[in-house]
């Protein structure tokens, strides 16, 4: 009978994509296996097409599985699969529960959150700060899975490239070479200014002949109008329109993408897109794209302390001193 593995992933875009190479470690290790991954609903399509996992199973904590009696029956529902092993990646002790309460009789995580009694395997985290990719796969090593392999990957499927290339055509950018811009962060100390963007679009236009994309989530509508409206030429707006895997789709479509640091920056990095990431506030050494392709990392030494976590920071001096002279000298190496 195969093992049937269950893997209790993270909550955010980008560190689900961190924990492909762990899965794929452990799809080496055990290449016969069941390997299910359980997710928010928000993180279901990064692991669509994931050729190393076998079920995707999705856990709606705020919607439909968040009454008490929709979890109790999500706990029934995990029993009657009969996993072998879960391995949790995700830090908080109700996750821990959900593996304890769904009978799975290997369970194996991190001893954080005074969760250890929750766990068959309570490993200690490392003693360092690591990248969350190397975090994720120190904790299979405890388990005796070892691999080197750190590359985050992001599947498309041939359905996925038409798409993009069906919004392209539409856009009347068929054939066209462009480059993505995807401006927008989950917080503001992230994002660098949006008239920087609107003058390095203008000046890529201009010097260069090629077409601009702004894309993101549709959070992000305001910020790409307002980046387009100081623009003297006309870029296309995609925010808030694609679905994850046309956004990959039309970054691997790109020239190029210059990104805040977000989850579409890791997607642009997984796809194997060329792309420009602009850090301030956050450390390129814990969460920068480990993807396929070319990655330039841009992040100024402004002397605070990296990470930093002050939403109320007066100045925000580590994205602005990124200058556009710079972005627009990196984004022209890539440029046929």
């Amino acid at each position: 009978m195969k093992k049937k593995i269950l893997v209790i992933n993270v909550n955010w875009i980008g560190d689900v994509i961190f924990s492909v190479p762990a899965i794929k470690a452990l799809r080496s290790h055990y290449p016969d296996a069941h390997i299910a991954c359980l997710v928010l609903a928000r993180c279901e399509e990064v692991l669509k097409e994931n050729p190393y996992i076998n079920e995707i199973i999705v856990y709606d904590e705020r919607g439909k599985h968040r009454s008490l009696w929709a979890k109790v029956r999500f706990v029934r529902y995990l029993r009657k699969k009969r996993f072998d092993e879960v391995y949790i990646l995700h830090p908080a002790l109700k996750r821990a529960m959900i593996g304890f309460l769904a009978g799975i009789p290997k369970r194996i995580g991190y001893n954080t959150k005074r969760r250890s009694f929750l766990l068959t395997n309570a490993v200690l985290p490392p003693d360092v700060l690591l990248h969350k990719v190397d975090y994720f796969l120190y904790l299979l090593a405890a388990c005796g899975i070892e691999s080197a392999e750190r590359t985050c990957e992001f599947f498309l499927s041939g359905e996925d490239i038409a798409a993009a290339e069906r919004i392209l055509d539409k856009a009347g950018m068929k054939g066209a070479d462009f480059v993505l811009l995807n401006p927008g962060g989950n917080w503001l100390m992230k994002r660098w200014p949006s008239i920087n963007f609107s003058r390095l679009a203008d000046r890529l236009i201009e010097q260069n002949g090629v077409k601009i994309l702004i894309a993101g989530a549709r959070k992000d509508q305001g910020l790409a109008q307002e980046i387009k409206s100081k623009m003297k030429n006309k870029p296309v707006l995609v925010t808030g329109t694609t679905s994850l895997h046309e956004l990959g789709a039309l970054m691997k479509k790109s020239l190029c993408v210059v990104t805040a640091d977000s989850g579409p920056m890791h997607i642009s990095a997984g796809v194997g897109a060329n792309t420009i990431a602009l850090f301030g506030p956050t450390s390129s050494q814990l969460t920068g794209p480990l993807g396929k392709g070319k990655t330039v990392i841009l992040q100024k030494n402004v002397d605070c302390e990296i990470p930093c976590y002050d939403s109320d920071c007066g100045n925000n001096r580590c994205m602005l001193e990124i200058t556009v002279d710079e972005v627009y000298e990196e984004t022209c190496k890539f440029l046929r």
